[in-house]
């Protein structure tokens, strides 16, 4: 274990001090566990150094953290009063819940997930750190730093993983459709504007959200992510307004392309649709980013077509003759019967000749629609002929 700065302090009452978790831009964060309870609260401490400018951010981020309520943003605790003296200097103590699952920075690092993650799991972050964004923004609070080290993974009843925005330090009020000029954050995942210190509105997130959600499903960064941004930028600012990744040839020329690449883990529907929201998230103009917003609902385009993407219901099919697998997208109450039509069109396997199981294992019952095989928005379908 890590020694903290305040070594005198290891046992605050009834806490005990367990590891350090991380360090973000203004201060670290520690684990305390209760030891006659056994929870476990996040602890930031503000570092000692932290100018004039800085200490405002950190009391915002304080401010803006105990206001907040939703499953997908990290929920601020009380400090516990026995706690409360181990601050360095006046600056508060800023406790939050403990996401035990690591970050999504450490998912994406393992070796299986080199060219991106699951399906399943892309259709988990889509869900959870979209409606994290939305509800930032309906709040009126843009975020500014988002990247896979601020998405955490909290899981609930020991089953089900839940993405958690946190580190809101650069986070910043806004009122409706105002224009902010100020940042200082993470360059990897900063939208163009930002660079040139441009005015910018809550699209600068829907650019890092799309630069997540591209890494996620194939491993890697859309625009040459080998260089660093102030070089890669002036390369890509007059790519096409659906070129959603660049890279350089052993000839120094920028290719782009308006597909996801391969290898990846998605099925040709998916892919399709979320090639369609990159289009519209990782559009270099800040204005025309997110697609136009319905008067109606006050959405972004970007956002009805991710409503739209998790609320589809897709089977995957797997040929066990020829070991393919493919992808049909359900319209509503559709039959099974309809669905082994639509198999056989594809395989050329008569539907009388198909026999459809679970991955369990289970025949599929003829009389319930074909959506009996989507179990929680996940597709798990084995066709056996």
């Amino acid at each position: 274990m890590e020694k903290p700065p305040f070594r005198q302090n290891q046992v605050c009452g009834s806490w005990a001090l367990k590891e350090r978790l991380g360090t973000g831009g203004f201060g670290h964060v520690y684990l305390y566990q209760h030891m006659e309870t056994s929870e476990k609260i996040a602890v930031k401490l503000c570092r000692l150094e932290l100018n004039a400018k800085n200490k405002d951010r950190w009391s915002r981020e304080i401010q803006i953290m105990k206001k907040l309520e939703n499953v997908n943003v990290v929920t601020a605790r009380d400090v516990p009063e026995e706690m409360k003296h181990i601050a360095l200097n006046d600056l508060p103590l800023l406790a939050m819940e403990y996401c035990s699952k690591g970050d999504l920075r450490k998912l994406l690092s393992r070796p299986e997930n080199c060219c991106g993650l699951k399906e399943s799991e892309v259709l988990s972050l889509l869900n959870d750190v979209g409606s994290g964004i939305q509800y930032l923004h309906e709040n009126k609070i843009i975020h500014r730093d988002l990247k896979p080290e601020n998405i955490v993974l909290q899981e609930i009843n020991g089953k089900v993983l839940v993405h958690k925005i946190i580190d809101l330090g650069y986070a910043k009020d806004l009122d409706q459709g105002s224009l902010c000029t100020s940042f200082v954050g993470t360059l990897q995942y900063l939208a163009p504007e930002l660079f040139e210190n441009k005015p910018y509105t809550v699209t600068v997130d829907y650019w890092s959200f799309g630069t997540m959600v591209f890494e996620c499903s194939c491993g890697f960064r859309p625009f040459l992510h080998n260089l660093q941004p102030v070089q890669w930028t002036n390369k890509v600012r007059h790519k096409g307004p659906k070129d959603i990744m660049a890279v350089e040839d052993m000839n120094g020329e920028v290719r782009f392309s308006t597909s996801l690449p391969y290898p990846n883990n998605l099925s040709s529907t998916l892919k399709g649709l979320l090639e369609s929201l990159l289009q519209l998230m990782l559009k270099w103009d800040p204005v025309q980013r997110g697609g136009p917003v319905n008067p109606d609902t006050r959405q972004p385009e970007c956002f009805a077509l991710l409503d739209q993407i998790l609320n589809m219901k897709v089977v995957h099919i797997l040929n066990l003759k020829t070991t393919q697998l493919h992808s049909f997208l359900l319209s509503p109450d559709e039959g099974l019967h309809s669905l082994q039509q639509r198999i056989e069109a594809t395989t050329g396997i008569e539907h009388l000749n198909q026999e459809l199981l679970q991955e369990t294992g289970v025949s599929l019952d003829p009389r319930k629609p074909a959506a009996q095989c989507v179990l929680d928005g996940v597709v798990r379908a084995v066709s056996d002929f």
